[in-house]
């Protein structure tokens, strides 16, 4: 078996459930863990082919293994050396698709690839949780909540589990006082209020992201990569949300959230203002202009477009 994908509390959750189940029944003693990046590659050949002790089987766990060309190279033949009283569990969080050991695992193992979950999944999981942990949040909330810390699923977790321990009824106050959200998200926020014209509200999450030591240079890699995924949707057309997100390598919720930008703008004004912005981070390198004013008059250039 192998356990692969980017949802790293989805692929934990399920390696410990795979082995609970195998301790449950043959016992903990039945359970060989193996690091791949230290242990070598024939340690790792042979617990897979040696013979169980003291139980009638026994189960092999290896975390990326990969890490070891020889063992990626090899993985064929360890595969098929594996005991007839040996369960394997192959267990890598990234992998080279391109790759033979890719192919390989895809067609030879039982394969579990785990991805991150879209918007509305995890809005119904963050209620589902809530409710499960003992306490109540709104759908309403819950899209908030997803909103503000983004898609990925171990950290809304942790702030599910912080906001629980505040109080059982998680609410938008709660929300706001004990999370903070991404950069990456609020420059998107930053974004959707300038061309929407909103340039008061442009600017003061802009003023908060410098209040929490956000550079202006980080502030503008993080639009420029906003910007790339906007020129990407928008040159998609009517191709469909999953479509998208599975081309661009991108989560179906940031491609659902660039497409209600999209709307407003043509792909050569997307162009035009990637240029612009890489002129500006030319310039903040080669000169010693003000680049916090520099940013500022950048983003009133976008939010007084029509």
């Amino acid at each position: 078996m192998t356990i692969t994908g980017a949802n790293d509390l989805l692929r934990r959750s399920e390696l410990d459930k795979l082995v609970s189940s195998f301790i449950d029944e043959h016992g903990d003693m039945a359970v060989e863990r193996l690091d791949g990046e230290e242990s070598a590659v024939d340690r790792m050949r042979e617990s897979v082919q040696s013979m169980p002790f003291l139980s009638n089987r026994k189960l092999v766990v290896l975390r990326e293994p990969g890490k070891q060309k020889m063992f990626s190279e090899a993985i064929s033949e360890v595969l098929e050396s594996i005991a007839d009283t040996t369960d394997l569990i192959i267990y890598e969080p990234k992998i080279d698709k391109r790759g033979t050991y890719y192919k390989t695992l895809k067609k030879s193992t039982d394969f579990r690839e785990l991805g991150e979950l879209d918007a509305g999944a995890l809005v119904k999981w963050t209620t589902a949780y809530t409710a499960e942990r003992g306490g109540k949040i709104s759908a309403t909330d819950a899209k908030l909540l997803v909103d503000r810390v983004g898609v990925n699923q171990q950290l809304l977790k942790s702030e599910l589990d912080k906001l629980l321990a505040y109080d059982e009824q998680i609410s938008r106050g709660s929300i706001e006082l004990l999370t903070e959200p991404l950069p990456q998200s609020t420059v998107f926020e930053l974004l959707d209020a300038t061309f929407a014209g909103n340039s008061a509200k442009a600017f003061k999450i802009y003023g908060e992201q410098r209040a929490l030591k956000v550079e202006p240079q980080a502030i503008m890699a993080m639009l420029a990569w906003q910007l790339h995924i906007l020129a990407v949707v928008k040159a998609a057309g009517a191709k469909s949300v999953d479509a998208i997100a599975k081309e661009a390598k991108l989560n179906p919720f940031v491609v659902r959230k660039s497409q209600g930008i999209t709307r407003k703008l043509t792909l050569e004004y997307i162009k035009v203002l990637i240029a612009d912005l890489l002129d500006l981070d030319l310039k903040s390198k080669r000169s010693s202009i003000d680049v916090d004013e520099a940013l500022q008059l950048y983003l009133l250039k976008l939010s007084t477009h029509k």
